[in-house]
């Protein structure tokens, strides 16, 4: 390999480093308040709403909501029983508020308590969702359930698979309204809104349903968020096709709306859509029926530091003696690709895009779908990213056969290359002319044995996105100590990686980045050994920069998810193979202990004169 190629590899490595260490997300700007008006609710207590809103898919006062509303246990509540879901209805506002995701824990303590999903009023970060009816003809604020409302379970105890419940209120001027609630086996809840309208004049009213967050701090920054560039946190919503994904930080930049009273970004989805919040595994979202045009808004309210997402549909008129009702979905859960491509088989338009698969999309996607499957045969996630590897690399082996092959001659080509060089002298001019020559009549590309280098970046960020971002990887063991591969390793220098009876330093400290694990010297081990298939190269400068290339990676790799050191180490090994034998092959010996051997070896001083 000449110094052209050398240094083309050397630039290309210092990029990947530049890439890999770009993770610092600078802090967002403050923002201004947003005015809101108050209504006033049954029970008296103000409530902020923004001003009456006229959409495509229906108009009506949609309220903002009250940090300070009554708490979890100011109010009676219906249980929620699933063979994945515990959690309660709080019968105020008919607001679903309590929900914990059964299969899953916050650590692997054997004591962990299981992931809290949505949290009532009045506790550290709020989440919850919860229905109403916008007001339209013949109605106002205090005639149709809001937030407040206070609700009665006229059907239904538990609400449990195959058992939904059914709430009622009377507004006392003869219209009644219930709402419906019943869940499946997975994450998804059904709610049916109904309206009875036995009073003497026409009434007109808009569904909606709003998720809440309340946010913490000057910043309203959320509790729990890894603010990390890699992974989207925050708004997603699919509106006719066209995905959009909006960070917190984002939502807290929108210009006010006077039409939503708050900072606001609206959608007019013509026909299918949905709109919630994501976050690293969990997602809440709202999911209207598909086929009818509804108006979707995430809103930012940054006197009480709320952020909502909310859908409106038309506008429903009801006769007197007449009724009418409207269903949509709520999902609360874990972003299960399996669960998730159920639900989009099942009418939810392009609901595997709520998995945050980034710029490369067209990779990390058959990527992931590849270790899926792998894993479901296996079963077992390590030795399955070890199988997705051999994968990988057979299907690039061609491109790679020539790269090693184009290597091969140009070890072939060494020795005329010297003797170009000593012919040439100080005129670099010449002695590339001569190589160039050389180069055209072997029929030899120096820049061929990049390739593979430059293919493997791409592949490598999407598998660090796979094993980032998808809730399959997280927690999944491999074997002994190595029991979450979402997370760096947990061996250590410290404890002989293991064998000793005490633990590491803590993940993430800058003791853990010294005192590596048995994975990324591995590693570090492996890219050494890939080195030395060929002799060091002649320039002291790049001699010493590859030297120290495998110890670099080795403690920057360190702190990344142990899968992705796994894969490393695995591409590496199976790399080396493939080009020793290549090499071998075209007659070529790489003298690898030789290699090594003159790496070791002390260079013998100048005669002094």
């Amino acid at each position: 390999m000449d110094d052209q190629n050398k240094n083309l590899i050397l630039a290309t490595a210092l990029s990947f480093l530049v890439i890999l260490v770009w993770f610092i997300l600078f802090p967002p700007p403050e923002q201004t308040e947003a005015p809101a008006t108050e209504i006033a609710t049954t029970d008296g207590t103000a409530v902020q709403a923004p001003s009456a809103a006229t959409t495509q898919a229906g108009s009506g006062e949609v309220p903002l909501l009250d940090s300070n509303a009554p708490t979890e246990a100011e109010a009676p509540r219906v249980q929620i029983d699933t063979p994945r879901l515990k959690g309660s209805v709080s019968l105020l506002g008919g607001r679903i508020d309590k929900l914990s995701l059964k299969d899953y824990r916050v650590s692997l303590d054997a004591d962990a308590e299981i992931v809290e999903m949505l949290t009532p009023a009045g506790s550290t970060s709020a989440y919850y969702a919860l229905y109403g009816w916008a007001p339209g003809t013949g109605l106002n604020a205090a005639d149709v359930p809001g937030p407040l409302t206070e609700w009665s379970l006229e059907s239904g105890e538990t609400l449990s698979v195959g058992n939904p419940v059914t709430l009622r209120w009377s507004n006392g001027s003869g219209v009644t309204f219930r709402r419906t609630l019943a869940v499946d086996e997975g994450y998804m809840f059904t709610v049916t809104q109904s309206v009875e309208n036995s009073s003497a004049a026409p009434i007109g009213a808009a569904p909606y349903g709003i998720l809440a967050r309340h946010g913490v701090g000057e910043d309203a920054d959320l509790p729990g968020l890894k603010n990390f560039f890699i992974l989207h946190e925050g708004v997603v919503a699919m509106n006719d096709g066209t995905l959009s994904e909006i960070d917190y930080k984002d939502v807290r930049k929108f210009d006010i709306d006077p039409n939503e009273g708050a900072q606001a970004e609206v959608f007019q989805n013509k026909t299918d859509g949905w709109i919630g919040f994501t976050d690293h595994y969990w997602m809440a979202t709202l999911i209207p029926g598909s086929g009818s045009a509804f108006k979707s808004a995430a809103k930012y309210d940054a006197r009480r530091k709320i952020y909502q997402a909310e859908t409106v549909l038309p506008t429903m008129t009801v006769a007197p003696g007449e009724s009418a009702e409207v269903t949509t979905r709520l999902f609360a859960g874990a972003k299960e690709w399996e669960t998730i491509r159920a639900y989009q088989k099942d009418g939810v338009q392009k609901f595997l895009d709520s998995i945050d698969w980034g710029w490369f999309f067209f990779l990390t996607k058959p990527i992931f779908w590849l270790l899926h499957q792998l894993n479901g045969l296996i079963g077992n996630m390590g030795w399955s990213i070890i199988g997705l590897t051999l994968i990988i690399k057979a299907i690039v082996f061609p491109l790679a056969l020539k790269s090693y092959v184009s290597m091969a001659k140009m070890k072939e080509l060494q020795p005329q290359m010297e003797a170009l060089k000593e012919a040439a002298g100080d005129d670099r001019q010449k002695m590339q002319q001569g190589m160039m020559e050389l180069y055209k009549k072997e029929k030899v590309n120096p820049a061929a044995g990049c390739l593979p280098i430059l293919l493997q970046i791409p592949i490598f960020f999407s598998l660090y996105k796979v094993i980032f971002v998808t809730i399959e990887l997280r927690q999944a063991p491999w074997f002994g100590p190595f029991r979450d591969l979402s997370m760096p390793d947990p061996t250590s220098i410290m404890n002989f990686f293991g064998w000793l009876p005490w633990a590491g330093p803590e993940p993430g400290s800058l003791a853990a980045t010294i005192l590596i694990g048995i994975l990324p010297l591995l590693l570090g081990i492996s890219m050494w050994l890939q080195q030395k298939l060929n002799p060091a190269p002649t320039d002291p400068t790049q001699a010493m920069i590859f030297a120290w290339m495998p110890w670099v990676f080795m403690f920057m790799l360190g702190s990344f998810a142990s899968g992705l050191v796994v894969y490393w180490i695995a591409n590496n090994t199976i790399t080396f193979t493939q080009q020793y034998i290549i090499m071998r092959s075209h007659g070529y010996k790489p003298d690898v202990f030789g290699n090594i051997k003159s790496g070791f070896a002390r260079k013998p001083k100048a005669d002094k004169k």
